[in-house]
């Protein structure tokens, strides 16, 4: 066996989004295109000699070739060991919570976490850094700039190994660990939550659907739910990871996860459904025929954060991507924490949760998380769930709406346009930022414009700053719309538009939600010029 030196030429379009590359799969197969962005990513680790990686996927097409690539390409640049899961499976959560328990100096995880798999579908690959969290914007910069100049890669000429038994194994002197992928996380879970409770609760009679949506987090909830806490066998469905999810967009949204959505509203509907998504990173929470916004969800667990043993101490705060709705804001007054606002991506969070400023943080895209790790981490969150139901007693509903007796409703939610033109998109935007400066006191409906900004941040801890995170437009009385480009898509460019109304009279509380928003759903699309500069009448996904 030996490393082999490569030469190769930069691949456009590398530039790392929100959550790492990625592309069709089709663009990864291609030579030399896979290698490029690794070798990129190790060019800017600086030495690896005796330091560990930790390696692993969403069991998506192309994740088990690719892991060989990655696994020799470690290899050449002198890593002493891969802590590899089973199979090429490892959830984002799992890998984060690997990361910081071994002490390793990141990890790279192959996800293109709730897009579409399969040949034709989408694959991705993101560097987690040694707190286990995303790489910082900085790291990914110089990535991407490593990218454009690259003349070569290193790769070792070592057959490829069984990843689907648990063992050792070496590759040109790198020792490789096939470890069970579920383990450390289990044990971690454990740790925080009161899994007694849970038990007992489930050997009442509680009754539950997980919806893994054929993806990663299949394992982690059969061993989990079924298995340490006693939920009948049945409950988790759709448990087994396939490379193209089953044919299914796994993204856990009543769009999407319209099976559990269905069976949650039949008679006799189990008393609790969940779902997670591609890598197990995003959560669903179904009560019986009562969906729950990700933007309440993060509210209401920050609200009783202290059912759970490991957060029994209480919050030090509480933060949230800028699109998300501020019910967690109202939570943060009430219990005298500070609430931070923060750009889209989980990788903003890292920060804050590294410093102790923040322990629960969320997006309105599916994803909560806290101090226990650095990604949002969606089987983690259902488990806090189950245990606030296990100590507080009633249904998801009950919670929910006395939650809302106490702190007001936030009307919410979130329109898609994806697809369509990345010029009809950046010019879309474009023509907003003009007009954000006449904004200011328009009277738009029976709404009065407050102020108009598109969103800059100044982390608090590093100071580093970022610019042109979304456009706002904020009402005199609280109500808000975002326009914000998407950086998760594969194909086009995708418009999110988003749409927050706060409502304090409980008799006001049970309005469907796009009827509460209609007025705001309105001037979102005049404002934007939607029609004229997509040709799109309606949103492709409304969440």
């Amino acid at each position: 066996m030996a490393i082999r030196t490569v030469a190769t030429t930069p691949f456009p379009g590398q530039r790392p989004g929100t959550s790492g590359l990625r592309k069709k799969v089709t663009a990864f197969q291609q030579p030399h295109f896979l290698e490029n962005f690794v070798q990129s990513v190790f060019d800017m680790l600086g030495d690896a000699t005796g330091k560990t990686l930790v390696l692993g996927g969403d069991g998506r097409f192309h994740n088990r070739s690719a892991i060989q690539v990655v696994l020799k390409m470690a290899a050449a640049r002198g890593f002493a060991r891969v802590l590899l899961g089973q199979g090429g499976i490892l959830s984002t959560p799992a890998a984060s919570c690997v990361i910081r328990k071994h002490g390793a100096m990141g990890g790279i995880i192959l996800s293109a976490s709730h897009n579409p798999g399969g040949p034709d579908g989408d694959f991705g690959i993101k560097y987690n850094a040694a707190n286990g969290g995303p790489a910082p914007e900085a790291l990914t910069e110089a990535i991407y700039e490593r990218t454009l100049a690259l003349a070569e890669y290193r790769i070792s000429d070592a057959p490829d190994i069984d990843i689907d038994t648990r063992g050792e194994h070496t590759v040109d002197g790198m020792r490789v660990e096939v470890i069970d992928p579920v383990a450390d996380y289990a044990e971690l879970m454990a740790q925080l939550f009161d899994f007694g409770a849970i038990r007992r609760l489930f050997a009442g009679g509680f009754s539950m659907c997980f919806d893994a949506m054929h993806a990663v987090c299949g394992p982690y909830a059969h061993a989990i739910l079924e298995g340490m806490l006693g939920a009948p066998a049945g409950t988790v469905i759709n448990g087994v990871p396939l490379e193209d999810f089953g044919g299914l967009h796994p993204d856990p949204n009543p769009v999407n996860a319209e099976q559990l959505i269905e069976l949650m509203a039949a008679p006799g509907a189990p008393d609790f459904g969940a779902a997670s998504d591609g890598d197990a990173d995003r959560n669903m929470i179904v009560g019986r025929n009562f969906p729950v916004t990700p933007s309440d969800s993060l509210a209401v667990l920050a609200a009783n954060a202290t059912v759970a043993p490991g957060y029994a101490g209480g919050l030090a705060g509480i933060a949230r991507s800028m699109p998300t709705s501020r019910a967690a804001d109202r939570v943060a007054e009430a219990l005298g924490v500070p609430c931070y606002e923060t750009p889209t991506g989980w990788k903003y969070f890292g920060t804050l949760l590294d410093a102790g400023k923040a322990t629960l943080c969320g997006e309105e895209s599916y994803g909560t998380g806290s101090r226990h790790i650095r990604e949002k981490d969606g089987l983690w969150a259902v488990l806090y769930w189950l245990n606030l139901l296990a100590v507080r007693g009633g249904s998801v509903q009950d919670i929910v709406t006395a939650h809302w007796q106490r702190f007001g409703r936030h009307y919410y939610s979130r329109h898609d346009y994806e697809a369509i033109s990345p010029d009809a998109a950046r010019l879309l935007m474009q023509d907003l930022r003009i007009k954000l400066a006449y904004m200011a006191g328009q009277k738009m409906n029976h709404y009065e414009v407050q102020s108009a900004d598109d969103f800059e941040y100044t982390d608090p801890v590093d100071s580093s700053h970022a610019s042109q995170q979304g456009i706002r437009i904020m009402m005199t009385d609280g109500s808000r719309i975002v326009y914000r480009l998407s950086g998760t898509g594969t194909e086009g460019a995708t418009l999110r538009v988003y749409l927050e109304r706060y409502e304090a009279d409980p008799a006001q509380h049970h309005l469907p939600t796009q009827q509460a928003l209609a007025g705001l759903i309105a001037i979102a699309d005049s404002v934007a010029s939607i029609v004229l500069h997509t040709g799109r009448t309606n949103p492709t996904v409304i969440t």
